[in-house]
């Protein structure tokens, strides 16, 4: 059967337009009766008056038919504007009978309402988004349950409503981060389906002990009808990552010895200043001490010496960072035609285990022979080596377990398939391992002083005055192993009659295992030493530092087990066993340190073809290789 949509609005404007179409040509016709219904003749002659004739003839047939065609053109328009007054009347009239149902569906229920609070014929409403309500019930005699409200975080998600005399349950609301999904209501007591559950929500840390939501489980159907399917369970929790202590800091340094003599008054003897000492070894958990600054000298003898820095103090147990090298002392001769060399800074302490960072190298000493006197050669003292960084053997946290599917449904008493049962929840992904130790930095070489020569390096040894980076740490932090995947749920029974059961839901997937830990960077070269002078050539940086090795990727979680297939009816198979999920994939191997950078080489006041060389740039890290699947 055809059905046709009218719009009364636009039926009445045809007609109108109709009317005036009628109009125009009803105006033409009576303008044009006159000069063509009484043609004169051209002449006075028998054919001219036949011509007249003739052609006045068919004017006025054309008038006899031009009348009855308006007269029909008025009827059409008096029918068209009669269907467009019927058609607003039948849309006025309907639109009263809309009301007509919820006014017949509102008398039914108002009784059933006022004694159970519940319809006799209508849905169940739905629970709000995020409150973890309810579905309401459906009606008692006809309606679907309405569905659950999912829940905030930490809060499980609603059941769903249950059906009444015909009717399905209502699916069960998502659970909240770390809850539990909603039950599915229950099918009709003669005939209806029963509800899905909720999915239950991903882990998150604080919530529930950290633990995910078990999916909900499927509604039930009643007489004829079948189980709803169970929900999928709530991802695992991420594991930790690996994380080195946190050492305490030191204050203590080591002892810096008085100068000897001044600027203003220089001595003649002795001509070596005394060194500083050792920085002061750390207490469990606590920093090495910088080391003692060499002392200063101050001569009017032939090359004087600065006291060379004393060494960083060796970290405490349990991951501090090891003390930095102290500065070389000043040498200052006021002596013509002499030499004078500053100290050398003193050596960083390496870091201890696990992941502590190398102490700094110790700038060296400046040097200077006296502004006037000639022909004297000023040497800087070279930087002190920064420290080694620590091996670190922290290992990230295994990922929590998924959460585990809802059980399917069962289905009607007689006649009805069981609901399958969800699937697992996937394994948290295992924490990375912890950073190997950074190595420390290079330190500067001194400056030289003259107004004749001054070179940036020591007298008599290598030109290369910046100190050399430490060893970045090699991280020995495997990545933590995946969580297991959430159980599948069993799959519900099949109707006693006629009906296959419930597959079991597949287990969940293992969890990835955590990326390995980065190995620690290499430590800076030092800058090469600095000349100021007419003549002289300026040290070269030290090399950095090469990067430490990254460690090995975590194993991948392992499946959980997978749920059991329903009872079939009597007429009907077995549900079947939910399968294993996928192993999770082994963890990423940890990058290698960064390679340390060359020390800048010193600069030259004599031009930039006597600056200093810079220093070799370390080795990158190994990476660390994969971890093995679960």
């Amino acid at each position: 059967m055809s059905f046709v949509n009218v719009g009364p609005e636009f039926v009445s404007a045809a007609a109108s337009d109709l009317v005036g179409i009628g109009s125009t040509i009803s105006a033409a016709r009576a303008a044009a009766a006159g000069p063509t219904t009484a043609l004169v003749a051209a002449g006075g002659d028998e054919v001219s008056a036949a011509v007249a004739a003739l052609f006045g003839g068919h004017a006025r047939q054309y008038q006899v038919l031009s009348a009855q065609a308006s007269a029909f053109h008025d009827r059409f328009v008096q029918a068209l504007s009669a269907a467009g007054s019927s058609y607003g009347a039948a849309e006025a009239m309907n639109t009263s009978l809309q009301t007509v149902e919820r006014d017949v569906l509102g008398a039914v229920n108002a009784p059933t309402e006022a004694l159970l609070g519940r319809p006799l014929i209508g849905h169940g409403t739905d629970g709000a988004a995020g409150s973890g309500a309810n579905g309401g019930a459906g009606g008692l005699l006809f309606g679907t349950g309405g569905n659950g409200g999912s829940g905030a975080a930490g809060q499980a998600g609603g059941n769903g409503g249950s059906a009444g005399l015909i009717g399905s349950g209502g699916a069960g609301g998502a659970g909240g981060a770390g809850a539990a999904g909603g039950a599915g209501g229950h099918g009709g007591l003669l005939y209806g389906n029963g509800g899905a559950g909720g999915n239950g929500g991903a882990a998150i840390a604080g919530v529930n002990g950290g633990s995910p939501g078990q999916g909900g489980s499927g509604g039930s159907a009643t007489l004829f009808g079948s189980g709803g399917h169970g929900g999928q369970g709530g991802a695992g929790l991420a594991g930790t990552n690996g994380v080195n202590p946190t050492s305490s800091a030191n204050t203590a340094t080591g002892t810096t010895p008085a100068d000897i003599g001044s600027p203003i008054r220089p001595v003649g003897s002795p001509t070596t200043a005394t060194d500083g000492g050792l920085g002061p070894t750390g207490s469990a958990g606590q920093d090495g001490g910088a080391g003692g600054t060499g002392g200063n000298i101050y001569s009017t003898a032939n090359h004087p010496l600065g006291g060379n820095g004393g060494d960083g103090g060796a970290a405490g147990a349990g991951g501090a960072n090891g003390g930095a090298g102290g500065a070389g002392g000043v040498a200052y001769t006021t002596l013509a035609n002499s030499t004078a060399s500053g100290g050398n800074g003193g050596n960083g302490a390496n870091g201890s285990g696990p992941g502590g960072a190398g102490g700094a190298g110790g700038i060296g000493g400046a040097s200077q022979i006296a502004e006037g006197s000639e022909g004297g050669t000023a040497y800087t003292g070279v930087g002190g080596k920064g420290g080694n960084g620590a091996q670190s053997n922290i290992t990230g946290g295994t990922g929590g377990a998924g959460g585990a599917g809802g059980n399917g449904g069962n289905a009607g008493l007689l006649i009805g398939n069981g609901g399958a049962g969800g699937v697992g929840g996937v394994g948290g992904v295992g924490g990375a391992g912890a950073p190997g130790g950074a190595g420390g930095v290079g330190g500067f070489g001194g400056e030289a002083i003259s107004d004749s020569n001054a070179y940036g390096y020591p007298q008599g040894l290598d030109t290369v005055s910046g100190g050399h980076g430490g060893n970045g740490g090699d991280s020995l932090s495997t990545g933590g192993t995946g969580g297991v995947g959430g159980a599948g749920g069993n799959g519900g029974s099949a109707g006693a009659l006629l009906g296959v059961g419930g597959a079991g839901g597949d287990a969940g997937a293992g969890g990835v295992g955590g990326i390995g830990g980065t190995g620690g960077a290499g430590g800076a070269g030092g800058q090469g030493g600095l000349s100021v002078a007419p003549t002289g050539i300026a040290g070269g940086g030290g090399d950095g530092g090469p990067g430490g090795a990254g460690g090995d990727g975590g194993t991948g979680g392992v499946s959980g087990a997978g749920g059991t297939g329903g009872r079939g009816g009597l007429i009907g198979a077995f549900g079947q066993d939910g399968i294993a999920g996928a192993p999770g994939a082994g963890g990423a191997g940890g990058n290698g340190g960064a390679a340390g950078a060359g020390g800048a080489g010193g600069l030259a006041a004599s031009g930039p073809r006597y600056n200093g060389s810079a220093g070799h740039v370390g080795t990158a890290g190994a990476s660390g290789g994969p971890g093995q699947p679960g």
